[in-house]
């Protein structure tokens, strides 16, 4: 990862337009080192983690992990998407209080386990803290919340998920309890609202074969995707992933269910190809089973951490559903009798710490500013997702009917 961008601009040949080029990440990858494998498959079949495996706790230099636990070293991840990074601005944990007692913790998706390889870290940092964690899936638990909640009281007293359109479900049925402001005000406004507060932040991409294809190849608007060339017979998408369904949403919601089952039926008739998961998508494009697809950013930055040499690169539409920003969040659940604990536990996961384990371990996008991504990717104030309120992604079920319609599910 760098702080450094390639906002260099050029002329789009489609449409002569003069704008910050889209292709982001692959010259910052040209750094010595041997990566570590920092992802791999997800779950598939619909669920809504995101596998991958941790960052051995190193700066990307000698490989020693400090004793003191509080040191960033033991939060930033590995590889060669992480050497020569400056260190994140934000909020220090040991500028905030002490976690100290137990908290019980809905987590929704995490990351195949990195959420919890977090927690551990915090834990190394408090030992007067325990977490007790139930697993699911995001949409899952958001259910069991509303239902526990409607019967009398949720046991949780914090609930982590992978999408915020779960984290809206629950505070829309009243399940949540208001986050002071001064702990979201570190967010932008467009990951956040009163109830919740998005903690790492993915972006929609185009991952694509730098063998197979150029980026001037890819339109910079997903509704142009069937009538690409290159595309036919040889384009993967997911849709049984769950991230895949947040962004049919989305464009349902921006253009509605006719317009968005006529582009689900052309890229049907143009031969598209169904994969697991996103990672699976990503991992395809790189090894040149298929020339590009559509998965979350992270994917291909994992793999191109874990194989520097990998042909792939990404691309970002521009204010279309392709480019939908999501966001992993946490919210505090009404009728809690640990609100000043999860009070802070909140401020931690947005902590500089937190921010640059998401950045350098998930490859997600941090969520405060001053927090810089990782891999040379944009900043998410560089890129032109549409104007989607994010709560609006938990109403699923009419895209999972148009999914089955179109016989793409």
């Amino acid at each position: 990862m760098t702080d450094e961008h390639n906002d260099t601009t050029r002329t789009d040949s489609t449409d002569g337009r003069n704008r910050v080029s889209r292709r982001r990440f692959v010259a910052a990858t040209a750094l010595v080192g041997a990566g570590t494998l920092a992802g791999c498959p997800g779950s598939g079949g619909g669920g809504d983690t995101s596998d991958g495996n941790a960052g051995d706790g190193s700066d990307g230099g000698d490989g020693g992990t400090p004793a003191d636990p509080t040191a960033l070293a033991n939060f930033r991840g590995s590889g060669p998407l992480v050497q020569q990074r400056d260190s994140p601005g934000g909020t220090s944990i040991t500028e905030l209080p002490d976690l100290s007692g137990e908290l019980t913790l809905y987590l929704g998706g995490g990351e195949g386990g990195l959420y919890l390889d977090l927690i551990e870290r915090f834990k190394n940092v408090y030992p007067d803290f325990e977490v007790s964690t139930t697993l699911d899936s995001s949409a899952g638990l958001a259910n069991r919340i509303i239902e526990e909640s409607a019967a009398g009281t949720s046991p949780a007293d914090l609930f982590m998920a992978v999408d915020a359109g779960s984290l809206g479900a629950v505070a829309g049925e009243g399940g949540t309890v208001s986050l002071p402001s001064e702990v979201t005000s570190a967010v932008p406004e467009s990951l956040r609202t009163d109830q919740w507060v998005g903690f790492a932040g993915r972006a929609r991409a185009v991952p694509y074969n730098t063998e197979a294809l150029s980026e001037s190849a890819i339109p910079d608007t997903v509704q142009k995707f069937p009538g690409v060339p290159e595309f036919e017979g040889a384009f993967g998408w997911a849709p049984t992933y769950s991230a895949f369904q947040a962004f049919v949403t989305a464009m349902r919601v921006l253009r509605g269910r006719g317009q968005t089952r006529e582009w689900l039926l052309a890229m049907k008739d143009h031969g598209a190809l169904q994969l697991n998961d996103e990672f699976l998508t990503s991992n395809a494009v790189a090894d040149g089973e298929i020339v590009a697809g559509l998965a979350n950013h992270y994917y291909a930055l994992r793999i191109k951490n874990a194989r520097q040499n990998a042909p792939v690169d990404i691309t970002f539409t521009t204010n279309d559903a392709g480019a939908l920003i999501n966001t992993s969040g946490a919210e505090i659940i009404q009728g809690t009798d640990n609100e000043e604990l999860a009070v802070t536990f909140v401020r931690h996961l947005l902590s500089s710490e937190a921010q640059e384990f998401f950045a350098t371990t998930t490859f997600a996008y941090p969520t405060v500013p001053e927090v810089p991504p990782a891999g040379g990717l944009p900043t998410i104030e560089e890129l032109d997702p549409p104007d989607v309120d994010l709560t609006e992604l938990a109403d699923v079920e009419p895209t999972l009917e148009l999914l089955r319609d179109t016989d793409v599910l």
